[in-house]
């Protein structure tokens, strides 16, 4: 059943390391907004412009995250991420539930290093599953070559690593059509101030959205953001209804502007993902 383990794991990890998609609470638009409300929203969404044309300049933060899917996983995710030139940056990933953390400890390890780069990112396996990887702790995912996996899934996983920067959820909730600023509060010790929206796919006009929450499944999306008085994202909450089910995710953003580094891990070390399932297609099954 080697093969047919390393397969499975190879498939659920370019599905988690690459989720940036969450959901959020879904709030009540069903009234037509008055006169005041029309002020508000446009007060709010002056200043959701700031803040994406701030966190986009800062180009880099350190990030901590947890995300349920379901029965499926939980995990937490901590590290550096920068957007300057494409996505960079290295993420510890930990499994702390569910069916995929059942995987992973199986095969001696609950936690791993990811590595994103702008053309793919590397997963860092423990030793057993080296044993059945040709002796290799790396699996490269080209985001390309994420198109063809699970029948054609993979765009929207490719298309998740390039849109995981903290800009991307003040862009949902500009595209969203029932914005409010709930109110002042704090956040790890800092002021900020929470904004809420809901995000229909498809009530969103701007097409680079809408086929990242098609391709997600994703049908209902509410977004919750923390902006501090440095326009700065300090936290989001997505939870979303999606066609497989609900999926949650809670980040913190800090360091803005922090250094950030990536390197490629040695090649001797490494598979590729898409030779390491077909050379491992022809054995899944075999005991």
């Amino acid at each position: 059943m080697q093969g047919t383990t390393v397969r499975r794991v190879g498939l659920v990890l370019a599905v988690t390391a690459l989720t940036g998609v969450g959901a959020c609470t879904f709030s009540d638009s069903s009234d037509r907004p008055g006169k005041d409300d029309r002020a508000a929203r446009g007060t709010s969404l002056a200043a959701l412009r700031s803040a994406e044309r701030a966190t986009a300049r800062a180009e880099s933060a350190r990030v901590e995250s947890t995300t349920t899917m379901g029965s499926l996983m939980s995990m937490t995710a901590d590290g550096t991420l920068g957007w300057s030139d494409g996505i960079t940056g290295t993420l510890t990933l930990t499994y702390t539930g569910g069916t995929i953390a059942d995987t992973m400890r199986r095969l001696g390890t609950t936690s791993m290093e990811a590595r994103y780069l702008p053309d793919a990112y590397y997963a860092r396996m423990g030793d057993t599953f080296a044993e059945q990887a040709d002796g290799r702790h790396w699996i490269r995912y080209a985001y390309d070559e994420l198109e063809a996996l699970a029948g054609g899934s993979g765009v929207h996983l490719g298309d998740q690593m390039r849109t995981t920067t903290p800009d991307q959820p003040v862009k949902l909730l500009l595209a969203s059509g029932d914005v409010r600023e709930v109110g002042e509060e704090t956040v790890r010790g800092r002021a900020a101030t929470h904004y809420s929206g809901t995000v229909a796919a498809a009530d969103v006009t701007d097409d680079g959205l809408k086929k990242q929450l098609n391709d997600a499944g994703v049908t209902t999306e509410t977004v919750d953001i923390w902006i501090d008085e440095r326009n700065l994202l300090v936290k989001k909450v997505e939870k979303a209804r999606m066609t497989t089910g609900r999926m949650t995710q809670t980040a913190h953003y800090r360091d803005y502007g922090v250094r950030v580094r990536a390197q490629r891990p040695p090649l001797s070390d490494t598979g590729d993902f898409e030779d390491l399932m077909r050379k491992k297609a022809g054995t899944a099954g075999t005991p």
